[in-house]
């Protein structure tokens, strides 16, 4: 094993967990602060500096096409040179205090986030380093279906499922009696406001899930990844409004919380591809987040080299914008208003010879379930005759209302009714 990914896992084998909880690949990497990267860093500054693999203009700064820095109100240093494998540290600096601000119950220490390459390369760098070939990852039955590349066909993971609801609320029994089966380490995969369903737990549920994770972790090792993609986006009262990382963070010694979230859809940047991986567990010490830290930013480094340079930079200037606050309340305002609009259309109009919705309470999609006709017979007629789009996720369609206009919901759901009865 290489001295450098040895000297890593002595830092988080002082923790009383957390070194039994990486994969084999996860203990194996390291961040190679000693080789081209380290040399390369000694040297900067230097007059005459022959090191860094990327073209230089004679007066100083990177080489760049007019062209292209022309499209660009940024300076050419926050755009064309490569950005840390970590991210810029002024944005995971920014990022980390955005948590802490959003998640008010989290009182505890946090590693500084690493940013990776979009949501999904932030959960396929979580399942590398904790991840091994036949480990058994945890989720509730409606999950985003990104997640069997992911995790199964990148690592060999098995998903194991229980149903998300009991009682048209969210079945925490069924988690519990996943994480009591044998096994000393169990991954759990958490998405809320969930997709496809657009559910996120309510205050008293979100009890339940914390007490069933504390419970399996007096003797047992845990791993819970929180895919936060969607977070922020609550349209109901009594609906839990923080993460739940800022309990799972500090919750028990076995238990390591994974939080993968970002830009993409809190900030309406989906083209940007900036996510955030940041990690909290109880007794967790500067030493041992850096390690973690170190072994993110390594498993980026051998994968993507770095995440975009020019989209870290507008996400940072955005972020200090004075009207950064304000828009995003419009923009959650315009959400919330479409969300009560399908709302309004399932009360007004009785639809239960057709189809009935499945529990939601935020996010971009809403589910429902047909009661006779076929989803996919029904998504292909309502291309052909009603020129309306929706998506076939097993035996439900989803609909994302967050792309629907508000005075469009009736006609789409109308629209739904009849081709549930034609096809």
């Amino acid at each position: 094993m290489n001295p450098q990914a040895e000297e890593l896992n002595s830092a988080l084998k002082k923790h009383p967990s957390l070194f039994p909880m990486l994969s084999e690949k996860g203990k194996e990497i390291y961040f190679p602060k000693k080789g081209i990267l380290g040399q390369t860093a000694e040297a900067k500054g230097k007059r005459i500096n022959a090191t860094i693999g990327s073209a230089v203009r004679d007066e100083g700064g990177p080489m760049f096409l007019q062209s292209i820095k022309s499209l660009v109100q940024l300076p050419a240093q926050d755009v064309f040179p490569y950005a840390p494998s970590y991210g810029r540290k002024d944005l995971r600096e920014t990022w980390q205090k955005m948590i802490v601000k959003k998640n008010p119950s989290l009182k505890t220490a946090i590693s500084l986030p690493v940013v990776a390459a979009g949501l999904t390369h932030g959960l396929s760098m979580a399942g590398y380093l904790f991840v091994d070939s036949g480990d058994e990852i945890i989720l509730p039955d409606r999950f985003w279906g990104n997640y069997n590349l992911i995790f199964e066909n990148a690592y060999g993971a098995k998903i194991t499922t229980f149903p998300l609801f009991s009682d048209e609320g969210f079945n925490a029994e069924g988690l519990r009696s996943c994480l009591s089966k044998p096994g000393e380490k169990k991954i759990v995969l958490l998405n809320f406001p969930n997709n496809p369903t657009g559910y996120t737990p309510t205050k008293e549920e979100r009890q339940e899930i914390v007490s069933a994770l504390k419970e399996a972790a007096q003797s047992k090792k845990i791993v819970v990844f929180l895919d936060d993609a969607y977070f922020g986006l609550v349209y109901e009262n009594g609906v839990e409004t923080e993460s739940p990382f800022a309990w799972l963070a500090d919750c028990h010694e076995n238990l390591l919380a994974v939080k993968i979230d970002g830009g993409t859809k809190e900030d309406y940047t989906w083209g940007f591809r900036i996510a955030f991986i940041t990690y909290g567990i109880h007794k967790g010490t500067a030493e041992s987040y850096t390690a973690l830290e170190d072994k993110t930013a390594g498993a980026i480094r051998g994968n993507v080299s770095n995440a975009s340079h020019v989209s870290q930079s507008l996400l940072l200037k955005g972020y200090s914008s004075p009207t950064y606050e304000q828009e995003k309340k419009e923009a959650h305002g315009i959400l919330k208003r479409r969300y009560d609009a399908v709302r309004k259309v399932l009360k007004e109009r009785d639809y239960s010879d057709a189809f009935a919705p499945l529990p939601f309470n935020s996010g971009y999609f809403m589910c429902i379930q047909l009661k006779k006709a076929d989803p996919e017979k029904v998504r292909k007629r309502l291309l052909e005759a009603y020129d309306t789009g929706v998506i076939k996720d097993g035996n439900l369609l989803r609909v994302c209302f967050a792309a629907v206009r508000e005075a469009d919901m009736p006609t789409l759901f109308e629209n739904i009714a009849k081709a549930c009865k034609e096809a």
